[in-house]
């Protein structure tokens, strides 16, 4: 039997995957910095009222804040800025590959310093998904489908903003997890509504530190808007939530795992998008994704 955590995962990687699509066009518009501040502040405009009407507010103690706080500011500020710069700067296929690094991050940090213990299937499981998600995003694409969202060329600039979201996103999650654990841990709709506070404090706190490098890259308007808060609240409000949720019930390690597959998800997006079947590397790439996958539920 599948556990909940595990479909909550898959879920959060449904999400993102939704989520990406919609930010594509909004994140180019507006800019890195600017988009996720925009994004924040639509999500939490929604996400406030329903963690206020649902949350135990006695389990909120000093610590548990604490952890939540620099959860967001290290996953979200950080981790996000940073991905959004590396989708601009290599388009949203190669930043994948590099991104999806983010669940073996989270199976070692995990490992080191949560003391979680997977299995050898488990582990097994991460390297098979890890993999299949990296052939299908390498090499997911035909030589002719270049198009706004596919920029040509190397950017070591964009790689290690790619690695650095990676890495960011992993201990994001782990610096939430005590926060979360127990059967009086933080409601995850409470603890999601403080990280996405924190991290966007943050952000308005660099921007008033460098508007110059922070600011929009053109003038808002209605329909980047539109777009900014449909993405972040599928993405943000329900795909990060669903993470929490899921953090609180299973291993860092094996949800960081589950939730990667985002990547592979997005193929068909773009297939529907774009009205092109996805080369011969996407279907060998899910069909991993798919088997590492099916081998992480069942271990």
């Amino acid at each position: 039997m599948v556990a909940v955590q595990d479909l909550l995962a898959l879920g959060a990687a449904g999400c993102w995957a939704a989520s990406a699509l919609l930010s594509a066009d909004p994140s180019k518009h507006l800019g890195a910095f600017a988009f996720v501040r925009w994004r924040m502040g639509l999500v939490l405009l929604l996400l406030w009222p329903v963690a206020w009407a649902l949350a135990d507010w006695a389990l909120l103690t000093p610590t548990r804040l604490g952890w939540m706080a620099i959860s967001g500011v290290v996953g979200i500020s950080l981790g996000d800025s940073a991905l959004f710069g590396a989708m601009n700067a290599l388009g949203p296929r190669r930043t994948g590959v590099l991104f999806a690094t983010h669940a073996l991050f989270s199976a070692a940090l995990g490992y080191l310093l949560l003391d979680e213990r997977l299995g050898a299937q488990a582990y097994w499981a991460a390297l098979v998904t890890v993999g299949g998600v990296m052939v299908a995003v390498a090499w997911g694409r035909r030589s002719s489908d270049v198009h706004a969202w596919e920029p040509e060329g190397n950017s070591t600039r964009g790689m290690g903003l790619a690695l650095a979201a990676a890495l960011c996103q992993a201990l994001g999650a782990m610096l939430a997890k005590p926060a979360l654990q127990g059967d009086d841990g933080l409601n995850p709709v409470l603890g999601l509504a403080i990280r996405v506070s924190a991290a966007w404090l943050a952000l308005w706190l660099m921007w008033l530190l460098h508007r110059r490098a922070h600011r929009a890259h053109h003038p808002v308007n209605f329909t980047v808007i539109r777009q900014t808060a449909v993405s972040g609240w599928v993405g943000m409000g329900i795909g990060m939530g669903l993470l929490l949720w899921a953090l609180s019930l299973g291993s860092v390690g094996a949800v960081g795992v589950l939730s990667s597959v985002t990547p592979v998800l997005v193929l068909p997006l773009l297939w529907w998008k774009f009205g092109r079947i996805p080369a011969w590397g996407a279907w060998v790439g899910a069909a991993l994704a798919v088997a590492g996958t099916a081998l992480m539920v069942t271990r």
